[in-house]
């Protein structure tokens, strides 16, 4: 699946340096253990570096996923931040703000050290919640797509995992050892996201073929069926 994406949409190409969004949670432990897959492949031309943005809301990397990145020879590194400490006066504290500013971190790494991409763990259900939630909150038919060139910033966020279903991310996790770690953020108030993602469940009844359904009718649209 993950190979699909990457060829589908480009997503790995040669001479790329990537950055790897590491929260500690099983999405973005498989895409870092894909990628350290990846790159053991002969003749593969691309680097890549795993970075932990630290806040107040999360604790470490898990000892545990640090471990297997060392097995994987992942060129591992963290920075801390302080999200609340960069809210306005009278904001409230939210998972948006809380991601925005690490995705900021992200984004400020990356140019500064010469990365042209940087790899984000969302898999097919993120997308799908996705494109529920903005239809139902913003009244919009849009969602987090594989590749996104940025205009004001000399990189690409891509989602190697956009093909890829949470439960056969939680079932390979299981298999290597690191399914009961999740993301370390000790807020976790995103209730617009989770009813969306119950929604999701509640429409495809958890079926996979039915959520690759969903997902390729976001590139079959008939604009003259719409109104």
């Amino acid at each position: 699946m993950i190979d699909k994406a990457v060829y589908d949409y480009s997503l790995i190409e040669k001479g790329d340096r990537i950055l790897i969004g590491a929260s500690g949670g099983k999405d973005s432990t498989a895409l870092i253990e894909y990628f350290a897959s990846r790159k053991l492949r002969k003749n593969s031309d691309f680097e890549f570096t795993a970075l932990h943005i630290q806040s107040e809301f999360g604790g470490p990397i898990p000892e545990n996923i640090r471990m297997l990145f060392e097995k994987w020879n992942v060129d591992f590194k963290k920075i801390e931040i302080d999200v609340q400490g960069r809210l306005a006066e009278g904001k409230k504290m939210s998972c948006y703000w809380c991601s925005s500013q690490r995705r900021k971190e992200l984004l400020v790494y990356a140019k500064e050290h010469g990365y042209n991409k940087i790899a984000l763990g969302h898999h097919l259900d993120d997308i799908l919640a996705t494109v529920i939630m903005n239809a139902l909150q913003k009244a919009e038919l849009s969602t987090m797509i594989p590749k996104l060139k940025l205009e004001n910033f000399p990189v690409t966020f891509i989602r190697p995992l956009c093909y890829t279903p949470e439960d056969v991310i939680i079932e390979h996790a299981k298999e290597t050892g690191y399914y009961g770690f999740t993301c370390t953020c000790t807020f976790q108030d995103n209730s617009a996201r989770k009813a969306a993602r119950k929604k999701l469940d509640y429409l495809t009844d958890g079926d996979r073929i039915l959520k690759e359904h969903l997902f390729n009718a976001l590139r079959k649209i008939k604009p003259e069926y719409l109104p």
